[in-house]
């Protein structure tokens, strides 16, 4: 618990930090990478220079300071940092070099105001915070019995086109295995050498059933568009993976997951490559012979974007209360997008009859998912009915 002298002190910086944080943050980041090159290995160095990584530590810092009492608030997102430091490969040692450069941003960027009384507020607000993420991470260690960071070497037995930008790599243990259990809704981290010699981690939900012969990860393209620079793993992926290639990959992490043994109803709201946990969630179902009711729409920029098409087509014939749904932005010809069950536009859950009482799960761009949580807040939908997943830094929106 923050002690009664720092508390005044953090509390104070909730305005400072909204008008300062991207700021400090940038510093941070640049001046961490300088003393420590070698860290440009853990850190998503496409996020870095698209500012998304210092828009979202910003936000988390700011969140962090807003909510430090509010333990219901913040229990969920420590839990998913948790997880993602654990498959990029964050151990302890790294804390000590964030804190420290993130202190002296503070201090170099707040100039006078960053008082002694004020650092050292922030000093003690951070090692809570690092101590409960230390903690955490040792238990997520213990419980998937791999070090922090650890990866393990899997064949690509397979490689399948889904469409134009988006690719399936089916993953097998080089004897010919399965690579393990995990749960559906979970992902894997993939680790490549970048041809200047920079190692890159990124995540990726895994997209089969958990009993599948293998692991099967589906890969969107990411390719530049306006300020957002060109994704290097993902195209790297796709211009040089191919089957019989060996890859490195971590342990499945991730807390999007639920229970699909519940009786009561489910709806899986995705949009672009957010199809992927949805699909390994329908997927096991659908193993299952499931008979529970279960709502499945998806968004689409066009139908040629739609990936893992026919495994929904087959999931839908062993789940017969399945209701799927697609919306699709750009429709291309009135004969291939205007089918019974799918829309034109973007996804509009009021043209949907929706279930009473049903868990919601959501994946897919920030602006997406954001619109579709207030649609269902507004219906009155519970925030604990609510469940979302994040592709890249989250900006924690929901906290402040």
């Amino acid at each position: 618990m923050l002690s009664a002298a720092s508390r005044p002190y953090i509390d104070a910086s909730v305005p400072v930090l909204r008008e300062h944080g991207l700021a400090i943050t940038r510093h941070f980041y640049a001046s961490m990478f300088e003393a420590h090159p070698e860290l440009r290995n853990l850190f998503n160095m496409g996020n870095q220079a698209s500012g998304a990584q210092q828009q979202s530590l910003a936000s988390a810092v700011f969140a962090y300071a807003a909510n430090i009492d509010n333990a219901a608030a913040l229990g969920p997102v420590l839990e998913r940092i948790v997880h993602k430091h654990a498959s990029v490969g964050i151990t302890p040692s790294h804390y000590p070099i964030v804190g420290r450069y993130l202190l002296g941003a503070i201090k170099d960027v707040l100039g006078d105001a960053a008082t002694p009384e004020l650092i050292a507020a922030w000093d003690e607000a951070y090692w809570l915070l690092a101590g409960e993420l230390i903690g955490a991470e040792a238990r997520l260690s213990e419980r998937t019995r791999a070090p922090l960071g650890a990866l393990r070497e899997l064949v690509v037995a397979d490689v399948d086109r889904e469409t134009e930008h988006i690719v399936s790599y089916y993953l097998r243990t080089p004897e010919g295995g399965s690579p393990g259990e995990f749960a559906p809704g979970q992902y894997i981290s993939v680790r490549v050498t970048l041809p200047d010699g920079l190692q890159q981690r990124r995540q990726y939900s895994l997209s089969d059933a958990p009993d599948a012969p293998h692991w099967r990860i589906t890969v969107k393209r990411e390719d530049a568009a306006d300020a957002k620079p060109a994704g290097q793993v993902s195209n790297w992926l796709h211009a040089n993976l191919k089957a019989g290639d060996r890859i490195l990959v971590s342990p499945p992490y991730g807390e999007f997951t639920t229970s699909l043994d519940a009786a009561h109803p489910l709806v899986l709201l995705s949009a672009g490559v957010g199809i992927t946990p949805m699909m390994s969630m329908l997927a096991t179902l659908a193993a299952k012979r499931s008979r529970r009711e279960i709502v499945f729409a998806h968004a689409a920029r066009n139908s040629s974007h739609v990936a893992l098409r026919r495994h929904l087509t087959h999931a839908a014939t062993q789940l017969p209360n399945l209701r799927v749904a697609t919306f699709i932005e750009t429709p291309q010809s009135a004969g291939r997008d205007n089918t019974e069950h799918t829309f034109a536009g973007r996804m509009d859950l009021s043209r949907l009859a929706l279930p009473a009482d049903a868990d919601y799960l959501l994946c897919g761009p920030v602006p997406f998912m954001r619109t579709q949580w207030r649609a269902l807040r507004d219906a009155g939908v519970p925030a604990e009915r609510l469940h979302r997943e994040v592709f890249g830094p989250d900006a924690l929106d929901h906290l402040l």
